[in-house]
């Protein structure tokens, strides 16, 4: 049985932008959105950044069909796919940013997956980091923290601080 990775609290719409920003979408760009909600973001992605495509993976049956129908209004299903499925079995082979908005546990329960991206995938999170990853960059915005995270550096980084400081000491 699918588990969900956060409750559905959408992203403001100046939270998004920022957050499509920080990647540095362009026209070359497959984003993927997991636990896309109503889909605010692979639509801006795709309409105001210019991302190639975007795939949308959504657990909440009523949620997929929000953004589905979205899509279709929009005429953009030519651009943009949404999988009414488990985030956790996401295929994000042709994906080059990554965006979420889940929960710190959930973040944690995708880190297997995410992984095992491609090199040069940046991996955008709005308010909940990746433990035991280090972050490219973070930012404070509108009363929100966004973190970006690039492959294979984020993983490295944390790879290189353990070999460093293999232990902690306490005083």
């Amino acid at each position: 049985m699918p588990i969900s990775l956060a409750p559905f609290v959408p992203s403001n719409e100046a939270v998004v932008t920022r957050m499509l920003e920080l990647a540095q979408v362009t026209s070359d760009d497959v984003v993927a959105d997991l636990g896309c909600g109503d889909g605010r973001i692979l639509i801006s992605a795709v309409q105001k950044f210019g991302a190639k495509s975007a795939i949308g993976y959504e657990l909440r049956a009523d949620l997929y069909k929000t953004v589905t129908s979205k899509i279709q209004k929009e005429n953009l299903s030519d651009q943009i796919q949404v999988f009414n499925e488990d985030a956790l079995k996401a295929d994000l082979t042709d994906a080059t940013i990554i965006t979420l908005y889940l929960t710190t546990s959930g973040n944690s329960k995708l880190k297997p997956l995410l992984s095992q991206l491609k090199d040069g995938t940046r991996i955008v999170s709005h308010d909940f980091r990746m433990d035991g990853w280090t972050y490219s960059k973070r930012e404070n915005f509108q009363g929100h923290t966004i973190y970006l995270y690039n492959i294979p550096e984020s993983l490295k980084q944390q790879t290189n601080l353990r070999s460093k400081f293999p232990f902690r000491r306490r005083y």
